[in-house]
């Protein structure tokens, strides 16, 4: 199975066509915010402890701010899942 270059957490995650779609309506969610919206934390406190961990990457970097502006084209992965935003 071909893998992309995206890293999350020191994995690799699938390539696009294995990524999962969030749906928003305004200019950009904030990383937090789509991750609650994922299913993927319960809490806002959640989120903040596995983003500052360095356990999120964004466009395949890691990024340790919850208040992270996502657009649309913008990909998250977490625990080897990836997401991007779509409107």
């Amino acid at each position: 199975m071909e893998r992309s270059g995206i890293e999350c957490a020191f994995r690799v995650c699938y390539k696009e066509k294995y990524m999962k779609e969030i749906k928003i309506r305004d200019e950009f969610i904030k990383l937090g915010q789509a991750m609650k919206l994922a299913g993927l934390v319960d809490e806002g406190f959640e989120a903040k402890e596995v983003i500052q961990g360095g356990e999120v990457t964004v466009n395949g970097e890691v990024d340790t701010r919850r208040g992270r502006k996502l657009y649309v084209g913008d990909t998250f992965c977490y625990q080897n899942e990836t997401y991007k935003i779509i409107n």
